[in-house]
């Protein structure tokens, strides 16, 4: 959401124009690399977003330890890396805001913008720190638990329930009754049945 707010109020109204100009310029000091800048990396970090909340959706249906061991490693990795790019985006755009001239910006146009980005930016900074440190724990909850558990449960040793007793065969026609031969075969009355026995 920080992401949205950061480069959707640049791509808005962060770029304006003096009243004898045409051509728009970035609000943050006329520096079209501050603009890009903050652009660049809202969107990258909205579709990161995205791509590690898929992962954490599909994180349950990964079997291999090595690969749940690589997907929070890589979360831990990919959350501190864009705390840090968010600290430098913050300090940039803090400093181009800083730097521009009033006379480059007459009517004041895009300045909740600009602060708004420069505000979220800041946010996203404590964000991701706050995302890196909860896939620290996850991972370090993971070594201690059945996360990355290699050993294999046999569900029914799981479930308490023992296996059934073994009955032998006398017992089970005493609950029953005792077995009886089925009749022979001659023992049907071939005439009237209407087919007769074959020997063999």
């Amino acid at each position: 959401v920080f992401s949205i707010v950061v480069f959707g109020s640049i791509v808005n109204e962060g770029y304006v124009n003096r009243l004898d100009e045409t051509q728009e310029h970035c609000i943050f000091n006329r520096n079209r690399n501050a603009c890009n800048y903050g652009i660049t990396v809202g969107v990258l970090a909205f579709l990161s977003c995205l791509l590690y909340l898929a992962l954490d959706a599909y994180f349950p249906q990964i079997s291999s330890v090595k690969d749940r061991k690589k997907a929070v490693l890589s979360d831990i990795g990919v959350s501190a890396f864009w705390a840090f790019l968010w600290f430098v985006g913050f300090c940039f755009l803090t400093n181009q805001w800083q730097a521009s001239k009033e006379e480059d910006n007459p009517l004041n146009e895009g300045g909740d913008a600009a602060r708004a980005a420069i505000t979220f930016s800041f946010f996203s900074i404590f964000t991701w720190v706050g995302q890196a440190f909860l896939a620290y724990q996850r991972f370090r909850l993971g070594a201690d638990s059945a996360l990355f558990s290699q050993d294999y449960m046999d569900p029914s040793q799981d479930s308490g329930m023992p296996y059934a007793p073994y009955t032998n065969e006398e017992d089970a026609t005493d609950a029953v009754g005792t077995y009886q031969q089925p009749p022979p075969a001659d023992a049907f009355d071939t005439e009237t049945q209407g087919y007769q026995t074959q020997n063999y």
